[in-house]
C-alpha cells in the first residue's frame, strides 16, 4: 500500500502538480507505522517544495485545484479506490488480521475505513474480540469503526486489561481527547518550551502515542480526574520520560520543584512516571510486530 502512495506522489511530481504533491506528503507524515527513512524523505522533500513552490505553483486545472485542494481530499482519493470488490475487501481484512507488521496493518485498517461494505464492521469487531492485537492497532481499528459510523460499547482486553469503551467517543486525533488530557499536555509543552524549543513537538509526539496505548485503561482513567494534582503528576512524568527518552537522563528533584510535586503526591507521581517510562520503553522498542 505504501507503494501506492509513492506512484502517486511521483505522478503528482512528474505532472507539477506541487500543492498535491504537498498535502500527499503532509498526509503521508501524519501516518504511523512507517521507517523513519520514510518520514525524513517526506520531510525533506516537503520542506524543498515549500520553498521551491511557497504558493503552489505548478500546471493543475481549476477542477483539479477544487477537487484536491485539502487533506481531506487527497486521502479519501488514495484510500477509497473507486472499484471494491471482492477481492480488493478480503485483500485488506487479510493484511488487517494477518500481517506481521504493525504499519501495514494501520494502512489496512485506514482503508477499511473507506469500504463500503457494512460487513467489514463486524468483521473488525470480532476480530478485535478474538485475537490479541496490539494496542495502537487496536486503537486505529476502534478509530476506523467510528469512521465508519459504528455505535455501542465494545469489550476489549488492553494492556493485561478487560477495559468497556464506547467506540462513538474514540477520539480521532489529540484534539478530540478530553479536556484534562489536554491540559497535562499542555502544561508540560509550557515548561519543557523554555528549555528547548523543539521539545514541544517531542512532547506533543509522545503524548499522543503514549495516550493510544493507554486509551481506556486504569491509568488513562486516572488521567480524566480533572485535578490540579493529576495534572502536575501526569505533567510532570510526560517531562521526565521526555527527557530521558530525548536526552537519555533528567534530573528527577528539578522536575518535582518545577510542578509542584510535594511529598503527599510523590507516590501518585511515582506512578504516573511508571506508567509513561514503560510505554516510552515499548515504543523505543519498535513495537512492530502484531501482538503485544
Amino acid at each position: 500500500m505504501l507503494d501506492q502512495y509513492q506512484i502517486q506522489l511521483t505522478r503528482m511530481l512528474e505532472a507539477e502538480q506541487y500543492r498535491d504533491a504537498k498535502n500527499l506528503l503532509r498526509f503521508l507524515l501524519q501516518c504511523q507505522g512507517q521507517e523513519k527513512r520514510h518520514y525524513e524523505e517526506w520531510e525533506s522533500l516537503l520542506g524543498w517544495l515549500e520553498m521551491a513552490f511557497p504558493d503552489g505553483e505548478g500546471i493543475e486545472t481549476e477542477e483539479e485545484s477544487k477537487d484536491m485542494d485539502d487533506e481531506a481530499s487527497i486521502r479519501e482519493q488514495l484510500l477509497k479506490p473507486p472499484h471494491q470488490d471482492e477481492a480488493y475487501i478480503n485483500q485488506v481484512m487479510y493484511i488487517m488480521q494477518h500481517h506481521p507488521m504493525m504499519d501495514q496493518q494501520m494502512l489496512a485498517l485506514e482503508r477499511a475505513a473507506y469500504i463500503e461494505d457494512d460487513q467489514v464492521t463486524d468483521m473488525i469487531k470480532e476480530w478485535l474480540q478474538r485475537d490479541p492485537v496490539h494496542p495502537l492497532v487496536q486503537f486505529k481499528a476502534l478509530q476506523c469503526l467510528r469512521k465508519r459510523g459504528a455505535t455501542g460499547r465494545i469489550a476489549l482486553n488492553r494492556l493485561d486489561e478487560r477495559v468497556e469503551l464506547e467506540i462513538e467517543e474514540t477520539p480521532l486525533s489529540i484534539d478530540q481527547f478530553p479536556e484534562p488530557i489536554t491540559r497535562i499536555q499542555e502544561r508540560t509543552e509550557s515548561v519543557v518550551e523554555i528549555d528547548d524549543p523543539t521539545l514541544p513537538h517531542f512532547a506533543r509526539e509522545l503524548w499522543k502515542e503514549s495516550l493510544q496505548y493507554l486509551y481506556g485503561t486504569a491509568a488513562y482513567r486516572w488521567m480524566l480526574d480533572d485535578s490540579e494534582e493529576t495534572v502536575d503528576c501526569f505533567a510532570a512524568a510526560l517531562h521526565l520520560t521526555l527527557n530521558l527518552t530525548v536526552y537519555g537522563t533528567a534530573n528527577d528533584d528539578d522536575i518535582r520543584d518545577t510542578y509542584g510535586i510535594t511529598d503527599s503526591i510523590r507516590f501518585r507521581y511515582e506512578q504516573a512516571c511508571r506508567t509513561l517510562r514503560s510505554i516510552a520503553m515499548l515504543l523505543q522498542s519498535g513495537g512492530g510486530e502484531s501482538e503485544p
